[in-house]
């Protein structure tokens, strides 16, 4: 299994958690056993292989992270979803959301772009392009707001400009 995998297996339990009254430990104890991904693997390949210890480490602090820091995850995106409510967010782009900011925020061995990386591709597995565009331009917006002083991508020159022509 890849760290992607194990990501998007988070987010899976973050957005489940958004409609159980379970705490987030108790959800992954039911969710995090072999048991478990046999059953949902007949309808989600994902599930196919179950994590390592590193992996399975990696899920837990994700979802234990999120669980605790929610509301302040939710603050982040409302200050950065100018002109939409909360409430219109669809509720995966939200648990999206939330894994790629708590990644930004308190694991520091993954990188910014990695995080907002894997949300958008994340994202467009389960949600229509425009709430992609939408996830990618919140945790961007995110990340220069929160971290001015990281260094800026750098221009295009004209040459890569046309490389893409």
């Amino acid at each position: 299994m890849t760290r992607s995998s194990a990501r998007e297996i988070a987010v899976h339990i973050i957005f489940a958690l958004g409609f159980d009254t379970r705490r987030a430990q108790e959800v992954l104890n039911a969710e995090l056993t072999r048991e478990r991904f046999q059953e949902l693997a007949e309808e989600l390949p994902l599930y196919e292989q179950f994590p390592n210890e590193k992996q399975e480490a990696y899920i837990r602090e994700l979802v234990q992270g999120v669980f605790s820091h929610g509301p302040e995850l939710d603050d982040y995106i409302s200050r950065c979803s100018v002109g939409w409510a909360f409430a219109r967010i669809p509720r995966m782009a939200a648990a999206i959301m939330r894994t790629a900011m708590y990644e930004v925020l308190y694991m520091s061995d993954i990188p910014n772009a990695a995080a907002i990386n894997e949300a958008v591709e994340i994202t467009k597995k389960y949600e229509p392009a425009e709430v992609v565009s939408f996830v990618n331009g919140i945790l961007g917006t995110f990340v220069r707001t929160e971290f001015p002083d990281a260094p800026p991508k750098p221009e295009k020159t004209p040459a890569q400009e046309a490389e893409k022509e």
